[in-house]
């Protein structure tokens, strides 16, 4: 189902806040459907694995400190278009950049603590949702 599917964490600052069901709540009326889904939290080392991308950036440190901080809300979607569609639900990453009415725009503070993380291609979608749930955990 290339194409049909993304991965996104409901970030520890979102989590923190209590916005988890508003968040879900935005999804579902984006039309994606929830094929897997857990609160977990990550261990510095898990968060350090998941975002290795980013190791030499400068911001990587607190990336994954901030990301080992508290726990997070890991969920596959599904819908047409996954990961193009969900980029423009959550709104850019600078929320003061982010449309009225996207997830950012809506309950991110800063361009760090952005409540939500969203795949960037197919490709990651399905490694980042490999990386969180095993294949009897999606629906």
């Amino acid at each position: 189902m290339a194409g049909n599917r993304t991965f996104t964490m409901i970030k520890p600052d979102a989590v923190k806040a209590g916005h988890i069901g508003a968040i879900l709540a935005k999804i579902n009326e984006g039309g994606f459907r929830i094929v897997a889904m857990k609160l977990t939290k990550l261990s510095a080392e898990k968060a350090g694995e998941f975002y290795a991308v980013h190791k030499e950036r400068p911001f990587y440190g607190e990336l994954v400190e901030f990301m080992s901080s508290g726990p997070i809300v890991a969920a596959i979607l599904e819908k047409d278009n996954a990961v193009e569609d969900f980029r423009t639900l959550i709104g850019a990453t600078n929320p003061a950049e982010a449309a009225p009415g996207t997830i950012r725009a809506l309950y991110a503070t800063s361009i760090g603590e952005n409540a939500v993380h969203g795949a960037d291609s197919d490709e990651n979608a399905a490694i980042e949702g490999n990386f969180h749930f095993a294949g009897t955990e999606m629906f």
